[in-house]
């Protein structure tokens, strides 16, 4: 962990009621480039876990009763914390998650917007008034806060992932337990230790850290203290938790998989396209559910998008995101990266063919050289399954209609991306793709204003925006009578 100037930011425990819970119990994060051991963690599990549900439920009503401008002003510290030590942060999320460096103080920043955001758009709250059916009668409606809220969360964003359901948790008046993955818990933990500094209160928010993901998930998802259970992950592991849900009823918000298509029209700015797609897929090693899965050209212009595709591709600097230059980290882990070659030898096989890109890379087992793979149709796994890596299928298409086709023929709908210029195309396409979010010229579309969601079995729920509170408030009906009296 050396770098770190601020040595205070590497917890080994989790936090749970303002406390460091130690254990004796370990378990190892390891840096993905060099698959050396950066820490040893406290390995908590379903006692520690139950425990913080305990400290948030004993926290909900002091919390819950402050203003909205108390709740803001001790945020607005929370957020200031995290960009004075975004490059502390910064270098910690990439010895343990592995992206470049300046992508990581990138998501130290986009985390922190959500608190920032949400700090403010707490204060706008708003209820309302109906015209009542007697005239003896009031009709009101207020939100309240929805309670002990609890999160699990994945490594590919340890810092943003957390942030932005919890400043929208705590925003709201409710109070926050969080699972983050346990191949990236130090993100969270200085998370934690910041919010301690900002003056969170004890039990406002807390962080449990552990590898037993059936047991704690299970609590997480079953405790009756817990109202609200938000998870961001796969859709199989989501469809688990969400079934668990269903036995205490929760409100329950879900950022499950995507197979986000980029679609080249003829009409398009290729250049344009170019540098849209190298930035949707890349970023993060193409570890994310938003960016590009696979990318869709007018075949018209399929030759020359591909040719200043692969020629942009072959510029990507793959390497330790600790070094100088590196835009392509390595990813998660060699299972990652033999999951994602597993994807492209049975594409292959089936008639496709890598036109850039040797597989697994002398860096090391968790590097994958970025790879392009073309004659791929969308019955291809490259095409049918979430990549979550470097490797990016192109897919040749006639016509408007058949773009959408091959674009909807998913049963994800979380991201979507095309470049073209014509207005009429734009808004057909725009609103005839099955996607919650669609970019249009833009490949990089989240931001804390917006609201990140998907449909079908994408998941359900939004966050960031102002529809992002709305997932941690109640809806309550007051009917008052006798007033005529």
């Amino acid at each position: 962990m050396q770098g770190i100037k601020d040595s205070q930011l590497i917890k080994l425990a989790s936090y749970i009621d303002g406390n460091w819970v130690d254990s004796a119990d370990r378990f190892t994060v390891v840096n993905p480039a060099n698959q050396q051991v950066v820490a040893e963690v406290a390995n908590a599990g379903c006692d520690e876990t139950q425990a913080a549900i305990v400290a948030a439920k004993k926290a909900l009503p002091a919390w819950s009763k402050k203003s909205a401008n108390e709740r803001a002003a001790l945020m607005r510290k929370w957020f200031n914390l995290m960009m004075q030590h975004q490059d502390d942060l910064g270098r910690i999320l990439t010895l343990e998650q592995g992206k470049p460096l300046a992508e990581a103080k990138g998501e130290i920043a986009y985390g922190a917007a959500f608190i920032d955001w949400f700090a403010e758009e707490g204060k706008r709250v708003y209820g309302d008034t109906i015209p009542a059916p007697a005239s003896d009668k009031r009709i009101i409606v207020i939100k309240q806060p929805v309670g002990v809220v609890a999160s699990i969360t994945p490594w590919n964003f340890p810092n943003a992932m957390i942030a932005r359901k919890a400043a929208a948790a705590l925003a709201a008046g409710c109070t926050f337990v969080a699972r983050p993955s346990p191949s990236t818990p130090l993100s969270a933990l200085a998370m934690a230790e910041l919010a301690e500094r900002a003056g969170i209160p004890a039990g406002v928010f807390n962080i449990v850290v552990g590898e037993d993901a059936a047991g704690m998930g299970k609590v997480l998802t079953q405790h009756p203290d817990v109202a609200k259970f938000t998870f961001t992950g796969s859709t199989a592991v989501g469809k688990i938790l969400l079934a668990q849900c269903a036995t205490s009823v929760k409100k329950v918000s879900m950022e499950l998989g995507g197979n986000a298509p980029f679609i080249v029209f003829d009409d398009a700015d290729i250049d344009a396209a170019v540098q849209g797609a190298l930035v949707s897929k890349y970023r993060n090693a193409g570890q994310t559910c938003v960016c590009t899965n696979r990318i869709l050209v007018q075949s018209k212009v399929a030759a020359e998008f591909t040719e200043k595709f692969s020629a942009a591709v072959a510029g990507l600097q793959v390497g330790d995101g600790l070094s100088e230059g590196v835009t392509v980290g390595p990813m998660i882990s060699k299972t990652a990266v033999d999951d994602v070659l597993k994807l492209v030898d049975v594409t292959v096989a089936s008639g496709a063919t890598v036109i850039a890109g040797g597989g697994r890379s002398e860096l090391g087992e968790s590097f994958l050289a970025p790879m392009i793979v073309t004659g791929v149709t969308n019955e291809m796994a490259l095409a049918r399954n979430e990549i979550f890596g470097p490797v990016t299928p192109i897919i040749s298409f006639d016509d408007e209609a058949q773009a959408l086709a091959l674009a909807n023929d998913t049963e994800y709908g979380l991201a979507a991306y095309f470049y073209a210029r014509d207005i009429g195309r734009i808004f057909r396409v725009a609103e005839g793709l099955e996607y919650g979010m669609v970019g249009v010229n833009e490949g990089i579309i989240s931001n804390a204003a917006a609201p990140f969601g998907g449909v079908k079995q994408s998941g359900n729920g939004r966050e960031g925006s102002k529809y992002g509170l709305d997932d941690y408030l109640e809806i309550k009906y007051l009917c008052l009578g006798g007033l005529d009296k």
